[in-house]
């Protein structure tokens, strides 16, 4: 059984720095690329940012990027992964619930720029930044 768990959300003033994990289990997490999408209130679920299988590529959304750092941490000898998405000069436009993400193609080497390029999700957690 797939389970992502988020943690780190908060409330941030703007221009402050956030630091979001996800604790993945169930599978060979490390055999496969995962990310972070969030879902502001009353629009849909947009892709944030994602990280291949190896941690060797990343991938961003332009609204984020160059202040959202993704990485990884693939434990040798367990199937868990730990996901985190370092999040620096937030903005109110920040503001929504942040989901980790997981996708189901084994060592897939293509790019990542939409929701639908994953296919599994945790609960979420909520970042708030206030202005």
């Amino acid at each position: 059984q797939v389970q992502l768990a988020e943690s780190g959300g908060g409330l941030v003033q703007a221009g402050g720095s956030l630091r979001l994990s996800c604790a993945a289990s169930g599978r060979t997490f490390t055999q496969y690329a995962m990310g972070w999408l969030r879902q502001a209130p009353g629009k849909e679920r947009e892709f944030v940012s994602a990280i291949s299988w190896s941690g060797g590529m990343t991938y961003y959304a332009d609204s984020v990027k160059g202040r959202f750092t993704i990485s990884r941490d693939n434990a040798k000898s367990t199937v868990k992964s730990t996901v985190y998405l370092q999040m620096n000069s937030l903005k109110p436009e920040d503001t929504a619930v942040y989901y980790c993400a997981a996708d189901r193609r084994l060592y897939y080497s293509g790019s990542y720029s939409r929701p639908s390029d994953f296919n599994f999700w945790g609960q979420g957690t909520q970042v708030t930044v206030s202005s």
